[in-house]
């Protein structure tokens, strides 16, 4: 005990007067949390008198349970124009994008809630959900959803939690631990792009970096000049078109707005070629399912956790409990699309063609063959001389289905079951 008071008193003696405010928890945290303190010591808080119950609030047995978290509100009355340019953007939905409610679910910890809920609200923040992370364990969505998704709620997601060195969110480095890896591999498409390379040996005055294209000025903003959704998806041209001069006079303090319009229509065109290589897969499993040759259909296997047993291909789509070929549609969608279109946006030659277009294309190859081959199952299991009449019933049914899901019109509609009837006069 000595010993420890000792040790606060000597560290007091060091700080500024106005850095008392922390003095209370020092004793107990130089022991229990040195790093910490000293990271805050040498931090802007400090030399402030910004101490730990400003941030932190005084209820510790709130705080041992880990309940006091400090959220973005919290910084929000002292950094209130970084707060607003960062609730504007991507990052501020991103628990939007990444949770469900999860209090009906079994092993979940209460602490979850306030990720989507103000403490003591029973409205949750967004009711968008996720059916990757609903499919998760407590502890997979924690560290595998939860680390980057909760960059809605958590400065810290990208700043430290008791330094304010502007440096190290200044590094582009800062940004890789989210934004890489088979679905949004952004870090090593800039790292290695021209961009990147140059920002490595020259420095970012000649090789601009993620905060230079995506937070000019030191925006929090971090969706300036994005013309889709996370899902690849373009924006209808009244968002998209403001969005895209915002980017190009970005790109023009380096490069001649002429050539930089130039390159951003010729990766629309890549995303527009793509996009439709995707849906040309999706109609072949869609057709599937109006058939019932999926293997097994949504109603055969565990119900989808937001849609229950229906297929599902949009972004809420799943990579387990479900067919293989939708397994195979999951990787071209989420990954392969994905690395062509940003691989053509951040200038990457390898992740645009390999990483990306030649997969794309391969995963296509792979889906037309699984289809060809569920298909053939159900044609071989017919009884000789039945084949043709069940071919026309499940003809019949598909077509019913595609109109019942709004895949065809009325007219089309009739028009196709006549010309299917014909074939049995």
């Amino acid at each position: 005990m000595k010993s420890r008071l000792l040790a606060g008193v000597f560290l007091c003696a060091l700080m500024p007067l106005t850095a008392y405010a922390a003095e209370p928890c020092l004793p107990c945290h130089l022991e229990k949390s040195p790093g910490a303190v000293a990271q805050w010591q040498g931090s802007a808080h400090a030399k402030a008198g910004i101490g730990c119950e400003k941030c932190h609030g005084t209820d510790h047995e709130k705080m041992v349970k880990g309940e006091a978290k400090v959220g973005m509100k919290v910084c929000a009355p002292c950094h209130k124009k970084a707060y607003e340019e960062h609730r504007a953007s991507r990052h501020g939905m991103g628990l939007h994008s990444g949770w469900g409610c999860t209090r009906k679910l079994p092993d979940r910890k209460q602490g979850e809630c306030r990720f989507c809920h103000e403490e003591g609200d029973e409205m949750p923040r967004s009711d968008v959900q996720c059916a990757r992370f609903l499919k998760q364990s407590a502890e997979m969505g924690e560290i595998g959803c939860n680390y980057c998704h909760s960059v809605e709620d958590a400065c810290d997601s990208c700043h430290s939690k008791h330094m304010t060195d502007l440096k190290i969110v200044r590094d582009p480095n800062s940004c890789a631990k989210c934004h890489m890896g088979p679905d949004h591999p952004q870090w090593e498409m800039w790292q290695t792009s021209l961009h990147g390379t140059l920002n490595a040996s020259a420095g970012r005055e000649t090789g601009p970096d993620c905060q230079t294209c995506h937070m000019p000025k030191g925006t929090h903003n971090v969706s300036i000049g994005l013309t889709m959704n996370s899902g690849g998806v373009p924006y209808p041209a009244a968002k998209a078109e403001p969005a895209r001069a915002e980017m190009v006079t970005i790109c023009s303090a380096c490069h001649a707005p002429s050539f930089v319009k130039k390159e951003f229509e010729r990766n629309d065109q890549v995303r527009s070629q793509s996009l439709a290589i995707l849906k040309e897969a999706e109609h072949v499993i869609w057709d599937l399912n109006d058939k019932g040759l999926l293997d097994p259909m949504p109603a055969d296997r565990p119900p989808h956790p937001l849609s229950g047993p229906r297929l599902v291909t949009d972004s809420q789509m799943l990579y387990e409990d479900t067919s293989h070929i939708e397994r195979l549609f999951f990787k071209m969608k989420k990954y392969d699309y994905a690395r062509t279109i940003k691989g053509a946006y951040h200038q990457n030659p390898a992740y645009t063609h390999w990483y990306g277009n030649a997969e794309l294309k391969m995963d296509l190859v792979d889906i037309k063959s699984e289809a060809s081959r569920l298909k053939e199952r159900k044609n071989g299991a017919a009884p000789e001389g039945a084949a043709s009449q069940a071919s026309i019933e499940d003809e019949l049914k598909a077509l019913k289905n595609k109109f019942e899901r709004g895949a065809l019109s009325a007219d089309e509609y009739a028009k196709e079951k006549s010309r299917v009837l014909e074939k049995m006069r």
